[in-house]
């Protein structure tokens, strides 16, 4: 074996049984700062417990596995799983398996308060020993499993999670405000140097408010009926009017003189996810059927003849994708501040690693855990289709359901209300927000 893939093996053991950073094999790829090879590696087991989860409730996956496993049955009963490993799937087995990756994130959080430098017993422990931590997780997911008394362990757990899931909501659209609002001061002080990027801003502008104007266009014209679904008309010109009220609101003059920075990006920004949270809400309505010619007609539903299915995959894939979006932005909250002096370790055969925490922490371990431990909460009340858990198939997540309807249109006003208070507490309080 040659020495440089000996020392390339050996730094990949120092990742996965030391504190050493993990990096990729591939020497041509671009270097990497321990802060983010720590938070890729913490996504990648929330990824993984997650796509799990999917699996368990989905019974088509199911299906397949106990035709196309050999000795599937026999397995089973080798594992005392019961029938079909019928205590592996469903919603309880999600109920267990995020209980385990709940408590390994919430274990992290604690043991990581007030870290403050990566020099550290506990800050090693946070950035490294990956195998033995991946075999934890493991542990903490099968544990559940085990526990006593399990039909009151399911009673509870099922309103921790709503709990934990309504904050994650809270702070997920918190994390939308603030990205909303960077992302307008990051390409308004580009003018300074490059007048394109005036065209830039207007262009994504005028871009994300057509959308959002086409999104509202589209769900007047398929989601209402002059006979029928009074809440979607009525939410929808509630939702749609705020939306107004707020980009104007953002370009007024008593606002202009307390942010000079906020325009109408953010409003953009923020009228597109309320669109969406909209749109998921009346996808997610349990269905309106009206008499017409002495026969009930489904009224109110997306327009393809494929039927509930084409807005249940359109509306899970942009959940999905937002979920992991929000998750990935908060490790990523100070992904703008680049300091230039880092110390390289080169390794051997693989990717550069830049120790950019030698000085200190550049994100709080505590929070992130924290909010990896909601997440866990969320994902577990999603998959199972919140408080309508005992039928649900990740199949059917989004059909019928007023409680998610009423989460998701919930979930609008508050990020409104959050991005309205954004623009007003400078105003209101301008003391505090002077240099």
């Amino acid at each position: 074996m040659c020495p440089a893939h000996s020392c390339a093996v050996f730094l990949q053991l120092a990742c996965c049984c030391g504190s050493a950073a993990c990096s990729l094999c591939c020497g041509c790829c671009p270097k990497i700062k321990q802060s983010t090879s720590t938070r890729f590696m913490y996504t990648l087991f929330f990824i993984l417990v997650t796509v799990t989860c999917v699996i368990m409730m989905s019974p088509t996956v199911e299906t397949a596995m106990q035709e196309n496993i050999p000795f599937y049955t026999e397995m089973c009963n080798k594992l005392n799983a019961g029938e079909n490993c019928s205590t592996l799937v469903g919603y309880s087995a999600v109920y267990k398996v995020c209980f385990g990756m709940a408590c390994f994130f919430f274990l992290f959080s604690v043991f990581t308060i007030r870290v403050q430098t990566s020099t550290g017993c506990r800050a090693a422990v946070h950035n490294g020993f990956w195998l033995f931590k991946f075999v934890a997780l493991l542990a903490c997911c099968a544990g559940g499993f085990f526990l006593p008394n399990q039909e009151r362990f399911l009673e509870v757990w099922r309103y921790v999670g709503a709990a934990g899931g309504f904050l994650f909501i809270i702070i997920q659209l918190m994390l939308l405000v603030q990205f909303a609002h960077r992302w307008n001061q990051n390409w308004s002080s580009g003018v300074k140097y490059n007048k394109i990027w005036y065209a830039a801003l207007a262009l994504v502008t005028l871009v994300l408010f057509s959308v959002a104007v086409g999104a509202l266009v589209f769900m007047i014209m398929f989601y209402t009926d002059p006979e029928a679904c009074f809440l979607n008309k009525l939410f929808l010109g509630v939702n749609g009017g705020l939306c107004f009220i707020v980009s104007l609101l953002a370009i007024s003059p008593c606002i202009q003189t307390f942010q000079p920075t906020t325009g109408l990006l953010q409003s953009a920004i923020i009228s597109v996810y309320v669109m969406y949270l909209t749109f998921s809400a009346l996808a997610s309505k349990p269905i309106e059927m009206v008499e017409r010619n002495g026969k009930n007609v489904t009224v109110c539903i997306f327009p393809y003849n494929s039927g509930l299915q084409s807005e249940t995959n359109i509306v899970t894939g942009i959940g999905t994708a937002i979920l992991f979006g929000c998750i990935l932005y908060s490790w990523y909250e100070c992904f703008f501040y680049f300091p230039e002096d880092y110390d390289d370790e080169k390794t051997a055969g693989g990717q550069n690693v830049k120790y950019d925490e030698r000085d200190g922490t550049i994100y709080s371990y505590c929070y992130f855990h924290f909010v990896f431990f909601l997440g866990s909460l969320y994902v577990m009340m999603t998959v199972t289709n919140w408080f309508h858990y005992e039928n649900a198939k990740i199949e059917r997540l989004l059909e019928g359901s007023w409680s998610v309807f009423w989460i998701k249109m919930a979930s609008c006003w508050v990020c409104l209300f959050l991005y309205m208070w954004t623009l007003l507490v400078p105003m209101l309080f301008p003391k505090r927000f002077q240099a």
